[in-house]
Formats: structure tokens, C-alpha cells, sequence
């Protein structure tokens, strides 16, 4: 990365893990960063921690909860009424190993995962384009090739298997399906879309896995700094500048799933499009 000064970026899922050491990183370059999350006390404790060691006030904090799609229209709201510039969208934050649904009527990592994050790309990516060349970049996983297909009668129910694994690898796949569709539709517009795979990352994403499995599996994952590794690069790397809708992992482009077809994502488009209306 090189100087950052007079960029302006908005990174979802901000205040631990992935999330958290993209600010950092960021605001060491001398970025302004807008942290979005639920917890108000959290993100500001990584706002404090952030500025203290990288001398970068230029921080804020944007309530968001992905699963109510009322929240994502109303963070939505309030950063555009700012009317500040946006170049970069991130959108980090992710759940697994979680049962349920969303507040908001969806399998609950596919909600949390895909459809909040697909609402709020949607109602902020007219400004990322307004403001001059942007990115927008998608978090997913190597988990997206486990993925089968999208059951698109099953991400309206809750979630069936035992871990909730499989939907998880679902509501990773749509990450990669939503970056290739919006890569093709901004096309000419000077925004760029990206996913990636961020490795296997000893993060908060597995806070609702059961403890003692959680914690032997975080001893064989990398640490949250070098998870944002790849984040950084697609969000910043003038090497990536005009590639689109492609996938990375380990700062590489990667072919995606075979299922990943331009098919499957317009499909996956015009769902989500009809969901985030009718919600």
C-alpha cells in the first residue's frame, strides 16, 4: 500500500479480527476509516486502540447489524448524509457455525452474510462511483467450493445442519457469485469488485462455534494481521486496479467454484435484488 491520505474507506465488521487489522493497516497509511458494526462499545475500544498506535483520529463509527435489513438502510442513510466521499467498500463482516435465522427472514449466515451485505453494497455503490475510481470487495472463503448450489427455497428457512457449515459455505459462495454479477454491471463506471479468500484465520467469525472445538481449531489457523493480507491487496493494490468480479486468495487471482457461472450469479442478482424490495 502507499499513502492512503484523502481516501476514505468503510469497513464492515470492523471492531475485532480481519476487520479490525484492515483499519489498522489503513489508518497507518493515513486513510480515513469508517468502522461499521452492532457494538457500539467494541468498535470505539478499537477506534481508541487504533489511533493510540497508528496517531490516526480520523475514525468513525457506523451502527450496523447485517441480519435487519432495516438497520443496513439506515446505516446506509446516515453515511450518505455525511456527504463525504466513499472509495472503498469492504464488506468484511461474516458469521459462522451458527444456527437460526435473520432478523430480517433468512437462514441466518446467509443473511448475515449475503443479503445485508448485498442491501447496503447496493445502496452506497452510486456514491463509490460518484466519488471517482473505487472498490468494492467482498470477503468469502476457500469454503465456497464446498458449496453444492444456492437451495433457494432453504435460505428462507432456518438453518438445517447440525453446524450450520454447509450454509455457511452457501453464504460464501454468494460473496463470490454477488463481486462477479456487480463487476459486470459497474462495468464503465470506474468501480472495481473483488472476493477473496482471506486464509484460515483464527478470528471472531467462529464465536458461536462451542469453545473447545473452537479453540483447537484456531491453533492450526493464521493470525487476523495475516488474514487482512489479501483484504489490503484488493482494496489498494494498483496491481488489481482494473481487473473486476474476479476472485483471490494469498494475493493471487484464483478460478472460483465451477458453479460460479455467470448463469448462477445473475440469478442470485435478481433474487436478492427482489428480496431487499419486498423487506
Amino acid at each position: 500500500m502507499g499513502d492512503l491520505q484523502g481516501t476514505t474507506f468503510l469497513v464492515t465488521g470492523a471492531n475485532t479480527g480481519i476487520g479490525k487489522e484492515t483499519v489498522r493497516a489503513l489508518a497507518g497509511r493515513g486513510a480515513r476509516v469508517v468502522l461499521a458494526g452492532r457494538s457500539e462499545e467494541r468498535t470505539r475500544a478499537a477506534i481508541r486502540e487504533i489511533a493510540a498506535g497508528t496517531g490516526n483520529t480520523d475514525l468513525d463509527f457506523l451502527p450496523l447489524d447485517l441480519g435487519d435489513l432495516a438497520s443496513v438502510r439506515a446505516a446506509a442513510r446516515t453515511f450518505l448524509a455525511s456527504g463525504e466521499r466513499l472509495d472503498v467498500l469492504i464488506n468484511n463482516a461474516g458469521l459462522a457455525g451458527k444456527r437460526g435465522m435473520s432478523a430480517s427472514g433468512f437462514e441466518l449466515a446467509f443473511g448475515t452474510n449475503h443479503v445485508g451485505p448485498f442491501l447496503l453494497t447496493e445502496l452506497l455503490r452510486d456514491h463509490i462511483a460518484a466519488t471517482g475510481p473505487g472498490r468494492i470487495v467482498n470477503v468469502a472463503s476457500t469454503g465456497h467450493y464446498r458449496a453444492k448450489g444456492i437451495d433457494w427455497a432453504a435460505v428462507r428457512r432456518p438453518s438445517a445442519t447440525r453446524t450450520a457449515f454447509d450454509e455457511y459455505c452457501v453464504s460464501k459462495l454468494a460473496n463470490v457469485l454477488h463481486a462477479r454479477e456487480l463487476g459486470r454491471r459497474l462495468q464503465g463506471t470506474g468501480v472495481t469488485t473483488y472476493a477473496l479468500h482471506p486464509g484460515a484465520i483464527a478470528s471472531d467469525v467462529w464465536r458461536e462455534v462451542p469453545f473447545g472445538v473452537r479453540h483447537v481449531m484456531k491453533r492450526f489457523m493464521k493470525s487476523p494481521e495475516e488474514g487482512a493480507v489479501t483484504s489490503l491487496y484488493c482494496a489498494t493494490s494498483p496491481d488489481v486496479a482494473h481487473d473486476t468480479g474476479r476472485y483471490y486468495d494469498d494475493r493471487r487471482e484464483k478460478e472460483p467454484s465451477r458453479i460460479v457461472t455467470d448463469e448462477l450469479a445473475a440469478e442470485l442478482w435478481e433474487r436478492s435484488a427482489a428480496w431487499v424490495s419486498a423487506g
